[in-house]
């Protein structure tokens, strides 16, 4: 209560209920998990239940602007003006001030932090961020509270954007565990049902939620920090760096250095070119070429603004299968070919492609009611297959092609139902468009899971 007794409109983080002490779900039965390969039996889980971390946790459907705790993470674009309900909520409560420190500050780089005071915040200091990455331990932060650092401008999907959010904080709080008193996750309506489901994952309350949420981990758990392990950024030091004997090795090492002819010392560019044209090339040499182009689309897709062709929801990384493969799906549905730029739905592909290509993976494409202006023509599909890396084609171990109205190729697994989809993974692995249950309840009769057959 203020000095006039109205109640404060700010939130103190130690009057609420730590993620400990919310009422954990029914576990499932012990049997449900008896056919999956990824079972409890298989390995620990790289999340075990810890009651001391979970008692730093705190879900909050608040903005975040309210809390009175040492931080909050201001999520923005790079020159801290991005216009969402996260920073506006922040501006405006926190006043005129943080505008004008703002513009001293000059902006952020992508998967970096700046701090500024909070000034008529509750909370001491409002960490700027862009990207998943932000800063606690250097400033010594004893409560932050964390929103949404994702946006649909950035094309990032928020299952993904919350999977990341929530292991980064986990193996920071197993890494420095006295660094901070509670991470407050302030969420807003839309955003708490994917937090609420995907935490027990990353903070199990109980060793048997533990054991009963391990096998709907995804394959991809980050580094030791929890972060995305992006190859093209990995720096590569050799044991014995003066040792030429090994060609390919010292190929290897440069492999990442620049992206112009001098600095990757491989000649003559337009030569290699020009021998590309008149086949004299070797495989290797054409390899590098090929590897080259793709760098050249994938720091395309990178930097460009995708959020047109995110919002059309075709293309998304979902659960795993049976054998722990990642599951990729694309809603032909949702394809308009005639309108889109083709060329930034190739970005977009790549873009959410290149760290699911990483390792083994599995595409799910529901031809569910499509018509003629939601199918690729074969010169598009041709470009793609001709531009992605060399791990796309690697580790892609199976395509799915639901509710087909045609059969050509031998390689693909043409499926009639979601019966047979759901022989190969888990209801709770993939998340199904609701046009596709209703038609193939329609088509095929309501789905009983005993049904079930493996392909």
């Amino acid at each position: 209560m203020d000095p006039l007794g109205a109640r404060s409109r700010f939130v103190d983080i130690q009057t609420l209920p730590t993620w400990e002490q919310q009422q954990q779900p029914e576990p499932p039965d012990q049997e449900e998990f008896n056919d999956s390969l990824v079972s409890q039996q298989s390995f620990p889980s790289p999340f075990p239940f810890r009651p001391d971390i979970n008692r730093k946790i705190v879900l909050l459907d608040l903005k975040e602007a309210l809390l009175n705790c040492t931080a909050v993470v201001n999520t923005s674009n790079e020159s801290l003006s991005d216009k969402n309900p996260v920073s506006e909520s922040i501006l405006h409560h926190a006043g005129p001030e943080l505008r004008d420190e703002l513009l001293k500050v000059k902006g952020c780089r992508t998967g970096e932090a700046k701090v500024t005071k909070g000034f008529n915040l509750a909370a001491w200091f409002i960490i700027h961020t862009v990207g998943p990455k932000y800063k606690t331990k250097e400033q010594s932060m004893a409560s932050v509270g964390l929103c949404v650092v994702s946006t649909v401008k950035r094309g990032y999907p928020l299952e993904d954007a919350t999977h990341i959010a929530f292991r980064t904080v986990r193996r920071f709080l197993e890494n420095h565990v006295e660094a901070a008193e509670t991470v407050v996750f302030a969420v807003s309506e839309v955003e708490e049902p994917v937090y609420r489901k995907l935490l027990p994952l990353y903070f199990p309350r109980s060793e048997e939620e533990e054991r009963a949420r391990l096998p709907f981990i995804p394959a991809d758990i980050g580094n030791s920090e929890g972060e995305p392990i992006v190859p093209e950024r990995q720096i590569r030091i050799t044991e014995k760096p003066g040792n030429l004997q090994e060609e390919d090795s010292l190929d290897q090492d440069f492999a990442q250095v620049g992206q112009h002819a001098f600095s990757r010392m491989e000649g003559d560019v337009d030569k290699q070119r020009r021998l590309i044209l008149q086949g004299h090339l070797s495989d290797a040499a054409m390899q590098k070429q090929h590897q080259r182009n793709y760098n050249r689309w994938l720091g395309r897709a990178r930097a460009e603004d995708l959020s047109d062709i995110a919002a059309l929801k075709a293309l998304y990384q979902t659960g795993v299968d049976l054998w722990g493969r990642t599951v990729v799906v694309v809603i032909g549905r949702n394809i308009p070919v005639s309108i889109i730029d083709l060329e930034k739905a190739l970005l977009y592909f790549i873009h959410v492609m290149d760290h699911v290509a990483v390792k083994e993976y599995v595409m799910v494409y529901f031809h569910t009611l499509t018509a003629e202006h939601n199918h690729l023509d074969t010169d598009f599909l041709k470009k793609l297959y001709d531009i992605v890396d060399a791990k796309f084609k690697k580790n892609l171990r199976a395509f799915y092609f639901v509710h087909p109205t045609l059969r050509a190729k031998e390689k693909v697994h043409y499926l009639d139902s979601l019966r047979q989809l759901l022989a190969c993974m888990r209801p709770e692995q993939i998340d199904i468009p609701p046009f596709v249950l209703d038609y193939d309840a329609r088509v095929n009769g309501p789905y009983n899971p005993s049904q079930s057959s493996a392909l």
